[in-house]
């Protein structure tokens, strides 16, 4: 079995429990998920099964579509509606919808975060999950993320009872951002410590809501012998990539893994490039990283058939 599944992840559950059930619904072991989700978050989460496990690392290079919730009065320790309350402060009065499009538009093109202490970065070789569940602090790396449009999506609501204000969004983002982030860094700005209340994601990289499939469709198809209709060829993941068909000549040099002069490709190609045979990505090629005029294989893909 070959090819990538987009798996709606559903709310309750890790991207690891979602690889753990799926590799005992289609009987397989080689399985990989594109992107964590938190257990609170639900939403699109393409899967790598079989060969398709190669090209993990581009489809988490994709950008990713949201829509979600903020909430300004209080702060939480895991940045989202599940941790402990951190910081409070009543809001006695409702943001204008002027204020809080103008800041999120302020928070739009290349910025910077600070991943929350509950996060799966590493710091010296642990999680920062794993510092956080310990009690410790650790500092944590600044890194630059690109938010291409964030938007709000309806009006400002005041909970009179919790004395807070929460409205929903929307945002299209490149690899690594947080969303919760987003919300607390927002609220900062608004003068109110804030938490992302609600979150899914609606878009991952070409995929989105309408093309997955559940846990439990996955188990229908599968029953049916069925499923392998339902998966995207492992290509889908590279159509960011240029890419060159190859003569029968050149693809015996390539499935060897030979290193190619680099006037094998023409001027327009840029790499890496995606070497094709008989209509089949078989490797990923880019340049040497000692001798310029040559191409070396940075990803085989498919040796065979």
């Amino acid at each position: 079995m070959e090819g990538i599944l987009p798996l709606w992840k559903e709310r309750g559950m890790t991207s690891h429990d979602c690889v753990f059930k799926l590799r005992k619904i289609l009987k397989t072991k080689k399985i990989g998920h594109t992107g964590t989700l938190d257990p609170d978050v639900d939403g699109v989460l393409p899967i790598c099964i079989g060969r398709a496990t190669k090209v993990v690392e581009y489809m988490m290079e994709t950008g990713k579509a949201y829509v979600g919730e903020i909430t300004i009065g209080f702060s939480t320790t895991t940045e989202d509606k599940s941790g402990e309350v951190v910081d409070s402060l009543p809001v006695t009065e409702v943001p204008s919808n002027d204020a809080i499009d103008q800041m999120m538009q302020d928070m739009t093109g290349n910025i910077i975060q600070i991943p929350p202490m509950y996060s799966a970065i590493k710091v010296n070789g642990r999680k920062l999950y794993e510092y956080a569940r310990a009690g410790e602090e650790v500092e944590r790396p600044k890194r630059e993320v690109a938010v291409h449009r964030f938007v709000r999506t309806s009006e400002p609501v005041m909970n009179n009872e919790q004395q807070t204000v929460s409205w929903t969004f929307e945002v299209d983002c490149g690899k690594g951002t947080y969303v919760r982030t987003l919300a607390v860094d927002f609220g900062e700005k608004l003068g109110y410590p804030a938490h992302m209340s609600d979150l899914t994601r609606v878009k991952s990289g070409t995929f989105s809501v309408k093309d997955c499939l559940t846990l439990d469709q996955v188990a229908e198809l599968m029953q049916e012998e069925m499923i392998e209709d339902r998966l995207y060829p492992l290509e889908y993941a590279l159509g960011d990539m240029d890419t060159k068909e190859m003569t029968e000549e050149l693809w015996e040099k390539v499935k060897n893994g030979a290193v190619l002069p680099i006037e094998t490709f023409s001027k327009e190609v840029s790499f890496p490039v995606v070497l094709m045979y008989q209509g089949r990505a078989r490797s990923i090629y880019g340049e040497h990283p000692t001798k310029p005029d040559l191409l070396k294989p940075i990803k085989v893909l498919r040796t065979s058939a």
